[in-house]
């Protein structure tokens, strides 16, 4: 059985257990620690979070519902894999989803909100500079979920949450040639600037370039396993 780091969850708030337990799994699922094809170890994650295992399986068959894992009757759960095809389907909706969200955002985003994201934006460069992956990945994760929560569309963000939490796995942990993460930095160098400058059509045009781009990468990536 694999042992998730102590750094990678911790314990749960009993005042949104439900809410909290679905948050900690997506966060295992998107940065690897849950790779797809593992079956998910119930009894550590009770231990990790203090939880019993009748809401870790309630928050489970949450996930089960939007595809994230398969629920096998006696056999647990298992983190569910993604196929060339899903991702061939999935990319360009997403692509779409994320162009309309950087339109949306450039009209309606704050300068508390600008700050954060150029803050975050300057850490994945180090991050970047220092060949530390999953932090880079943590920061990317993030900087594209804000520019989608700058939206307040609450309908856009609740179907892009749903398709992109179904490949976050694969989108965010496959690997990267030197190349192209190069070119991914300076791709949200465009997508910083746009934002900054309020240019709707030049976001969107990013962001989908972005993505045709990254499931090149996830594409390569997968086809080596």
């Amino acid at each position: 059985m694999p042992t998730i780091p102590h750094s990678k969850a911790r314990p749960i708030e009993r005042r949104s257990l439900h809410e909290e337990l679905l948050v900690q799994l997506r966060s295992l699922i998107t940065d690897g620690t849950l790779r797809p094809g593992m079956k998910v170890p119930e009894r550590e994650l009770c231990e990790r979070f203090g939880v019993s295992r009748t809401p870790l399986r309630e928050a489970l068959k949450v996930l089960a519902v939007d595809g994230t894992v398969i629920l096998t009757p006696n056999r647990g759960a298992t983190i569910a894999e993604v196929t060339l095809e899903e991702l061939d389907e999935a990319f360009p909706v997403i692509g779409a989803l994320e162009a309309l969200a950087g339109e949306i955002a450039c009209q309606k985003i704050t300068e508390a909100e600008l700050v954060e994201i150029r803050a975050l934006h300057d850490e994945m460069v180090k991050h970047w500079k220092a060949g530390a992956a999953q932090e880079y990945f943590h920061c990317n994760r993030r900087i594209h979920e804000m520019i989608m929560s700058a939206t307040r569309n609450s309908c856009l963000q609740s179907h892009y949450s749903t398709l992109a939490m179904r490949i976050s796995n694969i989108r965010y942990v496959a690997g990267i040639d030197p190349e192209r993460w190069r070119q991914a930095i300076e791709e949200h160098e465009a997508m910083l600037a746009a934002l900054e400058a309020r240019d709707g059509a030049e976001l969107a045009r990013i962001l989908r370039a972005h993505l045709v781009n990254k499931l090149e990468t996830v594409r390569s990536w997968l086809e080596r396993q």
